[in-house]
């Protein structure tokens, strides 16, 4: 998030965002938002995942956005201190008004924008927003007639061994043997967040390419700068500089290899996703996928 006083209205009325990042997990959402939150014509709330629309349609989350919420407004104080920046009273007021009270209606949704200078684009990014079901994929097309969606691909087996990582280590927890691992990929999360196959024709039945850019994930390592040029055009901004393009952001954490028989059995679970990819992208993009 921006702290310089020009990157903040204090007195903004609630607004939804115009740009919407839906996914995937662990396919590059969070460089894809610190990189866009330096473009002067693009707003970035504190909160980088709002979690509005999963927390509508996909009601196991309910569970553990109050904590994501109370988590994120203490990182952004400690972040403050770390840098010896008083949080000014108006953000104070702010983080205390939409981690507070009835959160997850509409108007809450659209204060968390408010501050978003005239001229700008309030941007949501939030993996979790690719897995809505039929319904709620039509509620954001309702809800958000004028926004556009940004969905990145990540090749399957990369995609679902770094969120099992992440996982892993959120739980502190590691796997002492195969059978150990074996068991860790039978955890149905893994194969959902990436279910390309499910969620991309569901997305795309609603919104033609004017309205949702599909990106291959390896281009972040191999043509950053191109890819960034790509989302500019799609989304209609001016040619923006920006630093970090080629910093990992959130990077799998050392110390952590799944073993080659584990990595196979998860592709085989996978295979599906590999079909689908396979018939539905183009052979360029698939070949970009890592």
């Amino acid at each position: 998030m921006k702290d310089a006083p020009p990157d903040w209205d204090p007195d903004g009325k609630p607004r939804k965002p115009r740009i919407v990042g839906i996914g995937a997990q662990k396919a590059g959402t969070s460089w894809l938002s610190t990189i866009l939150a330096q473009h002067p014509k693009i707003w970035t709330p504190p909160f980088k995942e709002v979690q509005f629309f999963n927390h509508r349609f996909v009601p196991e989350h309910r569970d553990w956005l109050p904590w994501h919420f109370r988590r994120s407004k203490e990182n952004i104080v400690k972040r403050h201190m770390a840098r010896g920046v008083p949080l000014s009273p108006e953000k104070a007021v702010y983080l205390s008004e939409v981690t507070t009270g009835k959160m997850f209606t509409e108007r809450w949704y659209r204060s968390i924008f408010a501050p978003a200078p005239a001229g700008t684009r309030p941007i949501d990014i939030t993996p979790e927003y690719s897995t809505l079901p039929d319904e709620g994929v039509d509620y954001v097309r309702d809800f958000l007639p004028n926004a556009q969606f940004i969905y990145i691909i990540r090749h399957p087996v990369d995609r679902a061994i770094s969120q099992l990582k992440m996982n892993l280590r959120r739980k502190n927890r590691m796997p002492q043997n195969l059978d150990d691992w074996l068991a860790e990929i039978e955890d149905p999360v893994l194969l959902d967040r990436g279910d390309y196959a499910t969620y991309l024709p569901r997305w795309q039945a609603r919104f033609g390419p004017d309205r949702l850019l599909v990106l291959p994930f390896g281009r972040i390592a191999t043509d950053p700068e191109g890819l960034i040029r790509e989302v500019e055009t799609f989304l209609g901004l001016p040619r923006g500089s920006y630093k970090g393009l080629q910093t990992k952001v959130f990077a799998a954490p050392d110390g952590i290899s799944v073993p080659d028989p584990a990595r196979a059995a998860l592709r085989a679970k996978l295979e599906s996703q590999f079909d689908f990819l396979s018939s539905h992208m183009s052979a360029d993009f698939n070949a970009q996928l890592r």
